[in-house]
């Protein structure tokens, strides 16, 4: 049937029932970042309708995961979480739910590495933060060569992301997210072939995407700045562009 065709594409190879409810909880999750965050999403066509895809982004927060996935639109994003999560009485169950990937916690990176790849190759669409954790001052972090690894054996293109906003909203040292005067962003680069990211080697092909990276988020971060005129985000070490010589510096 039409109707099933195209909920598969959204995710394919998931049940459709699982399709659904991620999709209910889209637009739940998107009426409350709209409302409180004033949620907002640039060049989202970016992101392809069908195929395997790794979306990579910098890592500021807990609200980071989904707020990428509100920007996706079209696709339901492959998550992966812990398999200690799914033990949780009623998280564990809503984390299968949406079709979430469950790995051992022994297994580490390196689970979450072969998890991600086997998605990639499903076509599905998979988000990862390069930084391994989250910022701790809003700024872009190094990215770690495991991820080169990743990209190499899955053969999938992949599309730089940037997320601006989340720290001052929900930073490290908050358990919960800041609900007043906060406004949060996602914005999509250019998908990258396989092939020319290979070509460029592991640490031009990562300084690239880190670069590309922090140019979408300082973006967001000024056009941030000018809707709100000046008052979030707020000034800090969130302001320095990385830079593959020496990390973050101060933007001129």
């Amino acid at each position: 049937m039409p109707l099933l065709d195209s909920l598969r594409r959204i995710d394919h190879g998931r049940p459709v029932s699982q399709i659904l409810f991620y999709r209910l909880w889209y637009w739940v999750l998107l009426l409350l970042f709209t409302l409180i965050y004033r949620a907002r999403f640039s060049n989202t066509a970016a992101v392809p309708d069908s195929g395997g895809l790794l979306v990579i982004a910098n890592h500021q927060s807990h609200l980071d995961p989904p707020l990428v996935g509100l920007a996706i639109r079209r696709r339901n994003m492959a998550a992966i979480a812990r398999a200690g999560l799914f033990r949780v009485p009623v998280l564990g169950w809503w984390l299968r739910a949406v079709g979430c990937i469950s790995i051992k916690e022994d297994a580490g990176d390196a689970g979450a590495m072969r998890a991600a790849i086997e998605q990639l190759k499903l076509g599905r669409l998979v988000v990862i933060f390069p930084e391994g954790s989250r910022s701790p001052d809003g700024s872009l972090q190094e990215f770690k060569r495991g991820v080169w690894v990743m990209m190499m054996r899955s053969g999938a293109p992949v599309l730089p992301a940037a997320v601006e906003g989340c720290f001052d909203a929900m930073p490290r040292s908050r358990r919960l997210p800041r609900i007043f005067g906060q406004r949060v962003a996602v914005a999509f680069g250019t998908p990258i072939p396989h092939a020319e990211l290979k070509a460029l080697g592991a640490d031009a092909g990562l300084a690239r995407l880190a670069t590309e990276v922090d140019a979408l988020r300082l973006d967001l971060r000024e056009r941030l700045r000018t809707a709100t005129r000046g008052r979030v985000p707020r000034p800090g070490p969130g302001d320095r562009a990385w830079s593959p010589e020496a990390g973050a510096q101060p933007v001129a």
